[in-house]
């Protein structure tokens, strides 16, 4: 997986390579223990890249569920998923939210904000991704859904006035290195590695992130 991002583009970010997205949601499976579940896919339609969906106009082309019951479909069998990735190997990979993590989604300029700040508290971080949609998503334990509103209205916001979103049950979240159409593919801002194997609580990360998105607004 890759090293964490430096600086603030997205341009010098390293892609994965060599590896193929079968192989990636298995190790996801296998070695991080994250719910998996193929997704759409691109296709060439005319020499241009659309959404297997079908939608001319979709707006995350091959990076969004398949199927209505997706979260039945998701596994975290590293077995159930080379099966999965086997019958379809450029599928997405969408890991579901409120499983083993929440994730706290906000603007790619707040989260890049608040991981500065991060920083300088020395605060350990969970996995943390960069879509080309320009999200970010800290990786937290689950149950962060339940807690955001409270803890971001006692630091004085409230949190309908912060692009900040919590997904949880219910959610998901496209992962490296999946692409968006033609925009590019989800990179890690921050790599899973084993030192952040145990996430932190959404409670140790709030502050910044609550800062930096009123900031961006």
């Amino acid at each position: 997986m890759e090293e964490t991002i430096a600086g603030t583009e997205a341009v010098q970010i390293p892609q994965q390579r060599g590896e193929s997205l079968l192989d990636t949601a298995v190790r996801y499976a296998e070695e991080r223990h994250w719910d998996v579940f193929p997704g759409t896919w691109l296709e060439a339609v005319d020499g241009v890249q659309r959404c297997s969906c079908g939608h001319a106009s979709c707006p995350a082309p091959g990076a969004h569920p398949a199927r209505p019951d997706w979260a039945t479909q998701a596994t975290g069998s590293a077995t159930v998923a080379r099966r999965m990735w086997q019958k379809q190997p450029t599928a997405s990979i969408l890991l579901p939210t409120g499983r083993t993590f929440d994730a706290l989604s906000v603007p790619e300029s707040a989260g890049f904000l608040a991981l500065a700040r991060m920083e300088r508290m020395e605060l350990t971080l969970g996995p943390v991704t960069l879509a080309p949609d320009r999200r970010m998503h800290f990786f937290v334990l689950p149950g962060a859904c339940v807690k955001v509103a409270d803890l971001v209205r006692k630091l004085g916001w409230s949190l309908s006035s912060l692009d900040l979103v919590p997904l949880g049950e219910g959610g998901y979240v496209a992962a490296p290195p999946t692409r968006f159409g033609s925009r590019g593919a989800v990179q890690w801002a921050c790599r899973p590695t084993p030192a952040n194997r145990w996430l932190p609580d959404v409670e140790e990360l709030i502050s910044p992130l609550a800062y930096a998105c009123g900031r961006d607004r």
